[in-house]
């Protein structure tokens, strides 16, 4: 059957429809001779917290479930969508420095630059997804955009899929194949003081402090600090980075009420950072990588990143079975940066060096407010949940652009010096604003148990505004796109054991329009939203010891082209992603445990402009990835473990038209640490090797553009709680 016919659409609702729905007969204290009527009675039960995480899965590795937009805190057994959080244990046994160490271990997601500069950018499902709409505690508007520390992390949390109604629309509108949050650290009971440093092979040298503690009657009030520095070379020739992240958290937890306020800064600068590699015009084939530690951008190429941030949270219990929740949080950005990036023209490695200054500033403010609860109607469970999300950004920038290019190699990099600007737009000293956008949204779903919840069945809609206004580098308006659309989901989940949990679902994407370029006849007006539409069917196992899901997907996504024949740019094309996503994490004996997932995707252009390259596959997108990971406890050395990891990336097009392939490429990554005991005190000794042959390949052409694989890097730390 296939996953786009009408059968699979409307399957929910047969399966429904075949179940003997409860009748309500609501009645009043019979008085007199009058025989009282029968009554059914709403029986409510406690609500889990939506803002605490979900308990770690056996092996500590990765949770029990996630973070569901305005669902709140889910188990991943009762949800019917594929969701996996990686915990705060894993991050710190893999030195894991940046999201992108951590996503690194699901094989649905595919890391690169971002476009000229050194921003991580996601793949999901063979989708982007941007920094700037990456969620913390399920808000967005909060976090860095470019590139966020992990020791912020309780949990990193992968919503796989469309998740419009989730989430609403991102702030830059990405995230069609899935989304990313992070849960805030909270201290815990037993205190913590942890003590750590690290330094690489090459030089970098990172030291950092976690202090938790818990004060008043039943440890009602936490205090958790977090504070991480580092600096130095990295792997690759003449790089050099230096980061700072401190967040501060506090947090209340009451008989019926808890509140958190999370307050942060993150600093990232880097000089002489290697950027990605663009595709000339008469480029034939896809040059071969050059050596992992080669660095062919200039000297002078360099990024300044800085953000404040904070975050207020709040839910409070009404009843036993209903609870409300607020929150609110922004964050202020400045970044600068002289950017350079290669244009490579031939297989020789020939290439041209571009300059770019860019100032850019940016201050976005999220609110979330809404009520979750639960009752039961005869037979029937209802878990209902209203909520509202809104995320308003606005942002500054100007820029001044050297031309032409300068010759160069990627092999053999020529010594570029630093050139006056030939072409500018706006005050480099005060950016004026290039736009706001302002999304808003309301939803509301009821899922409905059946048979003691054995089966359960969502249904629900959210209710989208969007408005997004350009100025011009003067900051004069340009151009408004103001729109509105309804994104309903549903899903079934089916608990024929304990064990066993199959699901459905059909769920949304949604995204602002682009806006029409001039040679079109609607040159200068935006198109609308896009909506791009989701079919999933799977299963999630969980023994208890091990777990792991098997998912089959299809999404839909529209594409604007000009038409041939009445010159209109509109939404005549669409890109359609069909494919299967396998996981495999726990413990199943003890002292070994296990993390794996595989991906095979099928990314294909079903309808493009005049037909031409139809068929074929989206670019940026491997075909299948593989990912392979597993820990050992040695047993005949007490406190000694060993990890290993295996990463496989199928091909992919760096054109639309598949003339220009990037090879398959495999990493594999080594660890190794010891836990000392000294006293009452633990000295956590860890060392990891990633890259371990030191491969040279194109990581990812997620873009359009070639992202260089990191070289063999060691990494050693100590960790010492007391």
């Amino acid at each position: 059957m296939s996953l786009s016919s009408p059968s699979w659409r409307t399957l929910p609702f047969v399966l429904l429809g075949a179940l003997p729905m409860p009748t309500i007969v609501w009645a009043q204290a019979s008085s007199g001779n009058n025989a009282p009527l029968d009554t059914v009675t709403v029986i409510g039960e406690a609500t889990a917290h939506g803002d605490t995480p979900s308990p770690a899965f056996a092996g500590g590795q990765v949770a029990t479930g996630a973070r569901i937009g305005a669902w709140g805190q889910r188990n991943a057994a009762d949800v019917p969508f594929n969701v996996i959080g990686f915990t705060a244990e894993l991050i710190d046994n893999q030195q894991a420095d940046t999201l992108a160490d951590v996503l690194i271990n699901d094989a649905s997601v595919q890391s690169g630059f971002g476009y000229g500069n050194y921003a991580e950018k996601f793949q999901i499902r063979g989708f982007e997804l941007d920094g700037e709409d990456i969620s913390y505690g399920g808000l967005y508007g909060v976090l860095p955009r470019q590139v966020v520390a992990t020791n912020i992390a309780e949990r990193v949390e992968l919503f796989k899929g469309a998740n419009a109604f989730a989430n609403g629309v991102s702030p830059s509108g990405s995230g069609v194949g899935g989304a990313i949050n992070i849960e805030p650290k909270r201290a815990a009971d037993a205190p913590l003081t942890r003590l750590t440093t690290g330094v690489t092979g090459s030089g970098y040298v990172e030291s950092g402090i976690d202090v938790g503690r818990r004060f008043g009657d039943e440890n009602r009030f936490g205090v958790r600090v977090n504070v991480v520095r580092g600096r130095g070379d990295t792997a690759i020739n003449d790089e050099e980075r230096r980061a700072t992240s401190a967040v501060v958290g506090l947090d209340y937890r009451g008989d019926r009420g808890r509140a958190s306020l999370d307050i942060g800064h993150q600093t990232h600068n880097v000089n002489g950072g290697r950027s990605v590699v663009y595709a000339g015009a008469g480029l034939t084939a896809v040059p071969n990588a050059p050596s992992a530690d080669a660095n062919y951008s200039p000297e002078w190429a360099n990024t300044d990143l800085r953000t404040n941030f904070a975050m207020l949270r709040g839910e409070y219990d009404i009843t036993g079975s209903w609870t409300a929740y607020a929150a609110l949080g922004g964050n202020n950005t400045r970044e600068s940066g002289l950017y350079a990036s290669s244009t490579v023209n031939n297989a020789q490695g020939d290439s041209t060096i571009g300059q770019m200054r860019v100032p850019y500033r940016a201050e976005s403010v999220g609110g979330q407010a809404g009520l979750r609860g639960t009752f039961d109607t005869g037979a029937v469970s209802h878990q209902l949940d209203l909520g509202y999300s809104s995320v308003y950004r606005t942002t500054r920038s100007a820029y001044e652009l050297a031309s032409p290019g300068q010759p160069s190699n990627i092999y053999r990099p020529a010594d570029i010096a630093v050139r006056e600007p030939a072409f500018a737009g706006g005050d480099m000293n005060d950016p004026s604003l290039r736009s706001r956008t302002r999304n808003n949204g309301v939803s509301l779903s009821d899922t409905l148990g059946f048979m003691d919840d054995r089966l359960l069945f969502t249904l629900g809609a959210r209710y989208q505004e969007v408005e997004v206004t350009n100025y011009d580098y003067d900051g004069d308006f340009d151009t408004r796109f103001s729109d509105t659309r309804l994104s309903p989901v549903y899903g079934i989940v089916v608990k024929p054991t304990d064990s066993l949990s199959l699901y459905a679902n059909h769920i949304e994407a949604l995204q602002p329009g682009d806006t029409a370029p001039t040679r079109a006849v609607n040159a200068g007006q935006s198109i609308g939203l896009v909506e791009a539409e989701q079919n999933e069917v799977g299963a999630k196992l969980d023994f208890g010891t091990i777990g792991g899901s098997l998912s089959l997907f299809e999404i839909e996504q529209p594409n604007a082209f000009i038409d041939a024949e009445t010159g209109i740019f509109g939404y005549y094309g669409e890109q359609r992603n069909r494919g299967v996503e396998l996981s495999v994490y726990g413990e199943p004996m003890e002292g070994l445990r296990l993390l794996s997932s595989a991906m095979w995707i099928d990314p294909e252009l079903v309808r493009t402009d005049d037909g031409a390259n139809q068929g074929n596959d989206a670019v940026g997108v491997p075909n299948y990835r593989l990912v392979v990971g597993s820990e050992w406890d040695i047993p005949q050395a007490p406190g000694w473990t060993l990890s290993g990891r295996a990463v496989r990336n199928g091909s992919q097009y760096l054109d639309p038209a598949n003339q220009l392939e990037v090879d398959a490429w495999t990493r594999w990554d080594l660890g190794v640490r010891y836990a000392m005991p000294l006293n009452t005190n633990t000295l956590t000794l860890r060392a990891n090797i990633e890259n371990l042959t030191d491969e040279n390949y194109w990581a990812s052409a997620t873009g359009g553009y070639l992202t260089q694989g990191e070289p063999r890097t060691v990494k050693l730390s100590a960790a010492l709680d007391f």
